[in-house]
């Protein structure tokens, strides 16, 4: 748990480091206002590698956090994802929507539920912001699939957190999630509660963890969750897929190797 939470907290300083950007040709980026968290993100916008040539061709979206590690080592953390080069690698069809973390406000935008010794709590409107104001701008500015089913939900930690409870939330909007290493600590109660409550979930999910994060309930959680969410819908429909990695640790590089995996099961 100490390792976690050092990273939880760490992450929140991403420094911009003297190295050159790593970023593929393929990933730009822009601002947006965010009113609902009263502030502008920075957001990262990767392209397939034939997106120019196909000009009336329409693509899904994954929308992924912590943009700052997904692309460039220049903005990372501890390491990036390589997002970029690894979609680049297998021609993938996909975009992908890189949302920049509130820093010191990462915490809160990230978490349902307030803990009572971290804080916390505002990912409702952290959700609210690319629902009602960035999904509305990609689906005009770029050439998206904008269903359901055309749309994901995905990232780590805190991220795999929000995710889960995005796909509880606004199962009309997110079809798939990719969730890593996802902190359900934070707010163990009230996502397990929140879960039950659920009457339906047909959201497709890729759970991924590690057996050495630092966190002895990290795979306890994730195997509980499993069954909760194999409680809602038939086992038959192959919607849910969970890998654990023999001595997988929490970090970029756990969610580097899994990513590509995750991308083709979903998509």
């Amino acid at each position: 748990m100490k390792f976690i939470l050092t990273l939880l907290f760490g992450i929140l300083f991403c420094s911009t480091n003297a190295q050159e950007s790593t970023a593929s040709k393929q990933v730009s980026t822009f601002s947006i206002e965010a009113p609902q968290l009263k502030t502008t993100k920075k957001i990262w916008v990767y392209l397939p590698k034939d997106y120019d040539s196909n000009s009336k061709k329409k693509y899904p979206v994954i929308y992924m956090h912590d943009g700052q590690n997904l692309f460039d080592a220049k903005t990372s953390y501890v390491g990036e994802w390589n997002v970029d080069e690894t979609l680049d690698s297998i021609s993938a069809q996909v975009i992908v929507i890189g949302i920049e973390h509130g820093n010191e406000k990462r915490m809160e935008e990230l978490t349902p539920f307030k803990h009572e010794k971290y804080g916390g709590g505002n990912a409702d409107n952290y959700l609210d912001f690319i629902v009602q104001t960035l999904k509305p701008y990609v689906d005009k500015t770029y050439r998206t699939k904008t269903n359901a089913n055309n749309t994901a939900l995905f990232g780590s930690s805190l991220g795999g957190l929000v995710s889960f409870y995005g796909a509880l939330k606004y199962p009309k909007v997110f079809g798939k999630v990719g969730c890593f290493s996802p902190s359900f600590w934070f707010n163990r109660k009230e996502i397990f509660e929140l879960m039950e409550q659920t009457k339906t979930f047909k959201t497709k999910i890729y759970f991924l963890c590690g057996d050495n994060e630092g966190d002895e309930d990290m795979v306890r959680d994730l195997n509980n969750m499993e069954v909760q969410v194999n409680t809602k819908r038939c086992e038959c429909k192959m919607l849910n897929k969970k890998i654990i990695v023999k001595g997988g640790q929490h970090n970029e590089k756990l969610w580097r190797e899994g990513f590509k995996k995750a991308y083709l099961w979903l998509f």
